[in-house]
């Protein structure tokens, strides 16, 4: 399964709680990651307008307050689409079996509905609230 998304999640709340802009490699030892990928990850959320970084300045920043930002438009700049898309199907079923005729546009509604539900939960749910609640896991751990 990609990570990206919850990457980008991490890179934001990183950059968003940050007084200084940070660098790639600060973000990618927080990640577990390496520079190049945070510099993918977060040239995908350049694009759509989220991030911005400065020719000859270090780091990066913020560009949509964190309580503006909601995980679906996240999501969104991540995939490259409009729709969110968790499920994919096998390409190749049987059509002269039943079960293979008739399962992909079975699965294909089923999938759709759940997707609905999870694109409607994302775009209620913000970077500030991550941050928020990464706020309260800190204070239970002191």
């Amino acid at each position: 399964m990609d990570t990206r998304f919850s990457s980008a999640i991490h890179i934001l709340i990183m950059i968003a709680g940050s007084a200084q802009p940070l660098t790639s490699e600060t973000i990618a030892n927080s990640v577990g990651s390496n520079p190049s990928y945070i510099r993918k990850v977060t040239g995908l959320l350049k694009k759509k307008g989220i991030l911005d970084s400065r020719q000859g300045i270090h780091g990066f920043s913020l560009l949509v307050p964190p309580e503006a930002l909601s995980l679906c438009s996240i999501y969104q700049a991540i995939n490259e689409s409009d729709e969110v898309h968790v499920f994919d199907l096998h390409q190749n079923p049987n059509d002269a079996c039943v079960v293979g005729r008739h399962i992909r546009p079975v699965l294909a509604e089923t999938f759709r509905g759940i997707e609905e539900k999870a694109e409607r939960q994302l775009r209620q749910t913000t970077l500030a609230d991550c941050m928020d609640k990464m706020r309260i896991r800190i204070g239970e751990e002191q």
